[in-house]
């Protein structure tokens, strides 16, 4: 289906320059841009590319000032990158679903499917499952006893969903996840041997949550392993038997929660960023790729390193560590004239 520039600045509330009639009908990033796709400019480390690109329309800022001539249609908008994002959601909105229960997949009579569901090939859905409109379940998925899925939820291909957790509408979770497998829950006897404690809990993942691949959000020993509405996880995350992370807040790849911790609202932690148990971090929390803390930190604060320290002091302590060669050999050197004397 082709778009025009006018149709998009319309959709937009951008502004055109060049052809209102340029027509597109797929995405390009900007370098790789071929007649009918459309592109975007919002880093100006790509300028170069506009005045070269084959793309038929490209979205700009507002503010673009041109340094040479552009042959693409121009459409100017407030935040080029949001505008390209919107777009990229309505193209992902009318894609169709497909719908059905597959004859290859395990269904319980006793499981409620909603209207306008999907099950694919191998999924397992178990009794006493309740599945909201408009769900889809992709091949090989397991979704177990009591779980409850709301309205518009996607489960990818061959995640794991265990007994009794709670999906609320609109989330996405991707392949090879896995939500409510047993806490890490061990205690120590009088013989050395390590005995399992039950856990009994669940996981509640509140509307609108993403969770990408391959990660692992364990069940509460008792209550609940939460993710409040809005977060968003990457790939190959772990989250530990009763934490709770704080709506809105994002959690790049590799990182992992220990069991207890409390994440607040709106925090952002790095690749790889640990974080020991029981403890809290405020709302507004920022930690930086390979950050370690062990302590509680208080809402809008920023640490680097590990352990994590606060930006500043970080960067002060990086710069002594980075002369600690040179200083060194002062060291050495005066210890010699000491000795010499």
């Amino acid at each position: 289906m082709e778009f025009t520039a006018e149709m998009i600045a319309g959709f937009l509330g951008g502004t055109i320059e060049g052809d209102p009639a340029a027509a597109v009908a797929e995405f390009a990033k900007i370098e790789e841009g071929h007649e009918g796709t459309l592109s975007f400019l919002a880093n100006p480390k790509y300028e170069h590319h506009v005045y070269t690109t084959r793309s038929s329309i490209v979205i700009v800022g507002r503010d673009f000032v041109a340094s040479g001539p552009v042959s693409a249609t121009l459409i100017r908008v407030d935040d080029a990158y949001a505008a390209f994002a919107s777009l990229l959601r309505l193209y992902r909105e009318n894609q169709p679903r497909p719908v059905g229960v597959s004859s290859r997949a395990a269904v319980s009579e006793e499981a409620v499917v909603g209207s306008d569901c999907y099950v694919g090939d191998f999924a397992v859905v178990e009794s006493g499952v309740v599945l909201g409109d408009g769900v889809a379940v992709y091949p090989q998925s397991y979704v177990g006893r009591g779980v409850r899925i709301g309205a518009g939820s996607t489960i990818h291909a061959g995640v794991k969903i265990y007994e009794g957790c709670v999906i609320g509408q609109r989330v996405v979770i991707h392949a090879g996840t896995v939500v409510g497998a047993d806490g890490f829950g061990f205690a120590p006897g009088a013989d050395g041997v390590f005995e399992k404690i039950p856990q009994i809990g669940n996981v509640v993942i509140e509307d609108d949550v993403e969770v990408g691949a391959n990660t692992c959000i364990d069940r509460a020993t008792m209550g609940s392993t939460v993710l409040r509405r809005g977060v968003k996880l990457d790939n190959l995350i772990q989250v530990g038997h009763n934490v709770e992370i704080g709506e809105n807040t994002v959690v790049a790849a590799q990182a992992g929660m220990a069991g207890s911790s409390k994440v607040g609202r709106g925090c952002m932690l790095g690749g790889q960023v640990g974080l020991a148990g029981h403890l809290t971090l405020g709302d507004g929390v920022k930690m930086g790729a390979q950050s370690g803390v062990d302590h509680d930190v208080p809402a809008g604060g920023t640490l680097l390193g590990s352990p994590g320290l606060p930006g500043i002091r970080f960067h002060r302590s990086w710069a002594v560590f980075r002369a600690l060669p040179e200083l060194n050999q002062r060291v050495a050197a005066l210890e010699k004239v000491i000795s010499d004397q």
